[in-house]
C-alpha cells in the first residue's frame, strides 16, 4: 500500500520504497551504483542523507529535508523514476526477457496507453 504525505517542512524523514512485487530487481539489474547516484542528486539538491540501507527488492531511506527549492515529494519521485528507467535498461542489456515481460504486465492500462513504463 502506497502511503503520500506531502513534505513541506524540515526535518528528517524516513522513506522506504519497493520494487514491482517486491522482486529483487536491485540485485539483479545490478544497480547498486544507480541508487548511489540518485543519493548524490538528493546532496546536490541541498539535503542530507542521514541513513539508509539498500536491499535487493527495496531501499530504506533518512533524509535530512532542508525546506529546499524543490519539495521532497518531487525529489524522490523524479529520482525513483529515474532509477526504474535505469533498472530496465540493465535488465534488457542482461536480456532477462522473462523479468521485463513481467514487469510489462504490471503496468496499468492507462499507463500502456500513455507509454509509460511500469
Amino acid at each position: 500500500m502506497s502511503i503520500e504525505t506531502l513534505v513541506t517542512s524540515k526535518g528528517v524523514y524516513f522513506i522506504t520504497f519497493t520494487c514491482h512485487n517486491w522482486l529483487p530487481l536491485i540485485d539483479t539489474a545490478d544497480a547498486y551504483d544507480e541508487v548511489y547516484k540518485f543519493f548524490e542528486v538528493i546532496k546536490k539538491e541541498g539535503n542530507d542523507i542521514v541513513g539508509y540501507v539498500i536491499m535487493p527488492n527495496h531501499l530504506h531511506l533518512l533524509i535530512n529535508y532542508r525546506n529546499t527549492s524543490k519539495k521532497l515529494n518531487t525529489i524522490i519521485g523524479n529520482g525513483k523514476r529515474f532509477l526504474a528507467y535505469d533498472i530496465v535498461n540493465k535488465l534488457q542489456q542482461k536480456k532477462e526477457n522473462e523479468l521485463l515481460n513481467l514487469l510489462t504486465s504490471g503496468v496499468e492500462p492507462k499507463r500502456q496507453i500513455k507509454r509509460k513504463e511500469a
